[in-house]
């Protein structure tokens, strides 16, 4: 430090001792050092005080910088180093814009029209030719949907639902809901939990909680709900009140789909399904009405077309409600469909989701409309 810094006149000659005071070239020597090598010393330059640059973290490093080499064979630092340290600010240079982004469907549609198109007719074939056909293809899609359910718990969850009894229950389950109605149903909904329970005892204890509780579920999820299919195939009309629930339902599905990905900004339950839209549902409750108003006026004997209005409005509610809560299963179980047979589609359950919870409702108001038939 400069000793102009403290008011003084600046002194030549150096330092002694504390009780001394500045010595001169020609003065007594101090302590440490005697009379000839005081006459040798040379006073050390006085670097000026200039504030540093780059920071407070590299002063020292500038002071050198600004005091020049310290020995005679110290090479000052390249300049390209140099600039790397201080960097000049670079022109704001003009980006090129963004190639607007083409929305995608999320899935192959070719493949997902020409297996629903397939499946389709399957379906229109066994039920406007024999009956109990029909109910085969319903114990067939409950009998591969429970696989694929039992499967995937079993993959993600170490969660063991006994298949065998469940499979064969949920056959049971679907032709008794023909032959005998919802009687029929409910009891071998309950020979089914029964044969759930007892099969499960040839294992370990261990998990017999958790692979039940699994089990009940499933039975009740997927043969019990499809009953009600079988149920509406009964009564005189029954094959049109089946085109009509399924026809409500694709349709509900169909405009939600369109509508949420052509014009969709909200989302309707981000945390569960981040694809569905709010605008989506709209679309969903407008098709599904308009689709419902046409076939209880011109399908079902007796309808009315306000009924079908109502009918569209909940086959809406309850296809979106069951679309969530296979998107929750699948959720909890960390995947995105619960299998690949269909391709386009996913796996059975990923058709029937919306089709499972929407059966009772519509087997309900069709029956509170117009009656058993």
């Amino acid at each position: 430090m400069n000793d102009s810094s403290w008011g003084a006149p600046p002194q030549t000659g150096y330092w002694g001792p504390a009780d001394e005071g500045p010595v001169g070239r020609t003065g007594p020597a101090g302590p440490a050092y005697d009379a000839h090598d005081a006459q040798q010393t040379r006073p050390m330059p006085i670097v000026p005080d200039v504030p540093a640059q780059g920071g407070d973290q590299d002063d020292d490093r500038g002071a050198a910088r600004l005091s020049g080499p310290l020995f005679r064979d110290q090479t000052p630092p390249p300049s390209h180093w140099a600039a790397s340290q201080n960097p000049e600010p670079m022109p704001d240079a003009p980006y090129p814009a963004p190639a607007p982004q083409k929305k995608s469907a999320g899935r192959d549609l070719g493949a997902a029209i020409g297996v629903g198109v397939g499946l389709g007719v399957v379906i229109v074939v066994s039920l406007f030719i024999v009956k109990a056909v029909f109910v085969g293809v319903v114990a067939v899609a409950v009998v591969v949907g429970l696989w694929e359910l039992t499967k995937r718990l079993e993959e993600r969850k170490g969660i063991k639902a006994p298949l065998v009894p469940l499979a064969l229950g949920g056959a049971a389950m679907v032709v008794a809901g023909y032959v005998r109605g919802a009687e029929g149903a409910w009891v071998a909904m309950a020979f089914t939990a029964l044969a759930v329970l007892v099969w499960r005892m040839t294992e370990p204890p261990a998990g017999y909680l958790k692979d039940v509780t699994a089990g009940l579920f499933a039975a009740f999820y997927v043969p019990f709900l499809a009953t009600f299919v079988a149920m509406m195939l009964t009564a005189d009309d029954g094959p049109k009140r089946v085109l009509t629930f399924l026809l409500l339902t694709v349709v509900s599905d169909t405009g939600a789909y369109a509508v949420g990905w052509r014009f969709g900004r909200h989302k309707l339950a981000p945390r569960i399904s981040p694809g569905k839209t709010r605008e989506g549902l709209v679309g969903a409750v407008v098709f599904a009405m308009g689709a419902g108003a046409l076939c209880m006026q011109y399908l079902i004997d007796g309808g009315l077309w306000w009924q079908g209005l109502l009918l569209g409005l909940a086959v809406a509610a309850s296809a979106t409600l069951g679309d969530l809560g296979e998107s929750m299963i699948k959720r909890d179980l960390g995947i995105k469909d619960m299998g690949t047979l269909l391709p386009g589609h996913g796996g059975i359950m990923d058709r029937l989701d919306s089709l499972l919870p929407t059966a009772p409702v519509v087997w309900l108001l069709l029956v509170l409309f117009v009656g058993n038939g």
